[in-house]
Parts: C-alpha cells; sequence; structure tokens
C-alpha cells in the first residue's frame, strides 16, 4: 500500500472556513493520472493539487491540478496554496512550478506579522477572444439582459494561460441575483462555437476602491466557486486593457454569497509581450491527513 500525506487550506482569507477550499498532496509521486482524477473527485473539492519531481532541477516542482472532472492547465487560488504549502522551498523568496500552461511564479511575501501571503504570477500574458452574445450569457447567469452592463465592453472571452473566462461587468442587483443555470450553459457551449466546448462566466462590478465578483462553471462540476484566482487575473488584465494605463492594482471580493467571504489582490502592468497579471492572498490551514492507494 501506498500512503501520501495531504494538507487542506483555505485560500484567499485569513480566516479558517472563509476563502477557497484547497487540497494540497506535496508528494504524489508514484501516483497515476486516473488516481489523480479520482483522488480530486472524492475531495470534491474545486480544486486539488499533486506536487511531483520538476523536469528542470532549476525548478521547484511539478505541479499538476485537478478539479472535479479534469486537469487544469493553470488555476490561480491551487498555486497560491501550493505556495503557502511549499514556502519553505522558496529560493530567494521564488517558487517556480512546472505546469501544462508554462513556467508559473510564486512570489512568497510576508505581511507586517510575518503570515505568509503567496502572489502567482499568470504564466501567459493577456488574450482576448471575441465577445459573446448578451443575451445567452444572462440566461447562463439565471439574470435579465438588462442586468448586463455593456457601456465599457460586451461579455468577453479571455485567457492568460488558464481555463478561458467570460468577463462580465453586471448591475448591483444583477451580481446578488445571479444563480448558474446548467441548461443554459449546455445550450451555450453547443451554440457559441468560439467557446469551444467549454464555459466558465466571471460576473463583476464595481465596489467602493475595488471589486465584487461571482465565478460559475457549473459544466466542470463547480456551480460557484468562492474565490477563483486565474479569473481575477484575467479581469486585472482586462481592465488595464480597458483604461489604457500602463499599471493598476485592484482588490477583488469573491464568496460572499456562499458564506465563504475571499480576498483576492490583483495586479496588472503593460509588458513588451503583453499584458501580464499577478493574484496573491492570505491562507490558512484546516486539515492534515494521510490518503493510502
Amino acid at each position: 500500500m501506498r500512503r501520501y500525506r495531504f494538507i487542506t487550506v483555505d485560500v484567499f482569507t485569513d480566516t479558517r472556513f472563509g476563502g477557497n477550499q484547497l487540497a494540497v498532496f506535496p508528494d504524489a509521486r508514484g501516483m497515476t493520472d486516473a488516481e489523480m482524477q479520482a483522488v480530486a473527485a472524492e475531495f470534491n473539492l474545486s480544486e486539488t493539487t499533486f506536487v511531483l519531481s520538476p523536469e528542470d532541477p532549476a525548478n521547484t516542482a511539478r505541479v499538476r491540478i485537478f478539479n472535479r472532472t479534469a486537469e487544469m492547465p493553470f488555476a490561480g487560488h491551487p498555486n497560491v496554496g501550493t505556495g503557502y504549502v511549499l514556502a519553505d522551498r522558496a529560493r530567494d523568496g521564488v517558487l517556480r512550478f512546472e505546469e501544462p500552461a508554462g513556467l508559473v511564479e510564486v512570489r512568497i511575501e510576508r505581511n507586517g506579522a510575518g503570515v505568509i501571503c503567496p502572489v502567482v504570477a499568470a504564466p501567459q500574458p493577456l488574450r482576448l477572444g471575441p465577445a459573446v452574445p448578451v443575451a445567452t450569457m444572462a440566461a447562463c447567469a439565471g439574470i435579465s439582459a438588462e442586468g448586463i452592463v455593456t457601456a465599457r465592453h460586451l461579455p468577453t472571452l479571455a485567457s492568460d494561460g488558464g481555463n478561458p473566462r467570460v468577463l462580465i461587468e453586471v448591475t448591483d442587483a444583477a451580481l446578488a441575483a445571479a444563480t448558474p443555470d446548467a441548461a443554459a450553459f449546455r445550450g451555450a457551449v453547443a451554440t457559441v462555437p468560439e467557446l469551444k466546448g467549454r464555459l466558465s462566466l466571471y460576473i463583476y462590478r464595481p465596489a467602493g476602491d475595488g471589486l465584487r465578483a461571482r465565478m460559475f462553471s457549473p459544466l466542470a462540476g463547480t456551480p460557484e466557486d468562492a474565490a477563483t484566482g486565474s479569473a481575477a487575473t484575467l479581469l486585472a488584465g482586462f481592465l488595464l486593457h480597458l483604461s489604457g494605463a500602463e499599471q493598476g492594482a485592484w482588490d477583488i471580493t469573491q464568496g460572499v454569497e456562499m458564506g465563504r467571504p475571499s480576498l483576492l489582490r490583483t495586479t496588472a502592468r503593460r509588458t513588451p509581450d503583453g499584458i501580464r497579471a499577478t493574484v496573491g492572498g492570505g491562507c490558512v490551514p484546516v486539515l492534515e491527513g494521510v490518503l493510502t492507494l
């Protein structure tokens, strides 16, 4: 029998039982692809990470991220949480994770109290896809088309190394009322070819000096996500694109409607190869155990 140690952490929070849950296997060597997927489904969290030896010894580790149904090329909160668990492996304050989307750098920062707050850089620059139909996206979010704000942009497909998301600005009322409609999601991926069979919605609204957001991905097994780092980097990059500025920073609050409030701190800047974004936040350890296979 093989024994694998795991740790669960709440990510993008400084309070236990807030933020987004994550399970981390710090040494998953010997686990098969099928076992990783089965374990992720068993944990039934939005993501579970499995740490392996790096292919290049100059890097920290190879990290594989699975949601309930599939492996992901990159995701934000799994990298922040895995960075927290592996913080003692950092070289010069940086962890370098080999992932399908590319090399992911996690900078280990500490606040004034010495608490670890990892910051993840998206592995690729912002790439904007086409706008998608307002009425179709409204149906997926369970809101009226009038609840989508189009003064600055239409619902827009975007990616930066992770799964593509549709970014949608909504009214305050629509943000509060939104409820994902799985049947509408299935209809959208069947009728909108630009989605290429995948659909996650990140709806947002300016709130004070920051933003409020919610993320829906029922076709991947996550009707709603408490904190979505890879969507937050997209939104930061997209807002910088819209503003025309050279750099910017936004604090995004997510998960409130789920009873798991999360705070995602994002930055974005223009670089020679495009707009690059980061996301960071706090983590709190919750559980530790051993899985036998």
